[in-house]
């Protein structure tokens, strides 16, 4: 979903530009369905013009597709102000990584006013999504022992058969966790993790703090 993004608060993200948000690093090649939101702004706009803004609608499709793929629903309000702002740069200070363990996590969420319950909660919208072999290869081929945390030999073996060590430069393959279904939001995410089938680093080291690990096996 486009709103994951993190800038769904004044839709900054919309802007192009060659230096702007779209272009960043985290966004670049993995953010998807621009044309959706275009399309609901338009039709916007011919019915009641300068009413509604792309922030609001940012909001109201993530809400309505939390509910179409999850049967999860939330009131969202309106009244959000569109940003006219979009640096690329930005997108690597205020984007949680997808290397990093738990206590940075824990680190980088309060700051954005999310506690840490909210948190693991919004990481389970992995369930939904592929990503590029390159973005979970540390879970696979780690190097210098800087990714240990443990993960399911069949699941590893499965994803290498996707993602083998030269598709990690070429930029093109992508891979789908072995036990979810991509196109439903649901708790299969956490229970993945409590298997050690965590497809990130990110992901995994949910359950290597007590703290954390606790809020996941809850969701589950």
């Amino acid at each position: 979903m486009i709103a994951s993004s993190g800038y769904g608060c004044d839709a900054s993200v919309l802007l192009d530009g060659q230096n702007s948000k779209k272009e960043g690093i985290p966004n670049k090649n993995n953010l998807l369905g621009f044309e959706v939101i275009d399309a609901a702004k338009a039709a916007l706009e011919a019915a009641c013009p300068g009413t509604v803004s792309c922030a609001d609608i940012l909001a109201f499709a993530a809400r309505d597709s939390s509910y179409k793929v999850g049967k999860i629903y939330y009131d969202v309000q309106a009244g959000r102000r569109d940003g006219h702002v979009s640096i690329d740069s930005e997108t690597l200070a205020n984007l949680p990584s997808p290397f990093v363990d738990a206590k940075e996590i824990m680190n980088d969420f309060p700051r954005k006013g999310m506690s840490v319950d909210e948190m693991v909660t919004l990481a389970g919208a992995h369930s939904i999504g592929i990503a590029h072999c390159a973005v979970f290869a540390n879970r696979l081929y780690p190097q210098n022992n800087q990714q240990n945390l443990p993960i399911d030999p069949e699941y590893s073996n499965f994803l290498k058969s996707i993602c083998p060590l030269e598709a990690l430069t070429n930029g093109t393959e992508a891979a789908n966790p072995a036990n979810l279904d991509v196109t439903k939001l649901d708790s299969k995410y956490c229970l993945a993790l409590q298997s050690q089938k965590g497809f990130l680093v990110s992901d995994q080291t949910l359950m290597s703090l007590p703290t954390t690990a606790k809020l996941v096996d809850y969701n589950a």
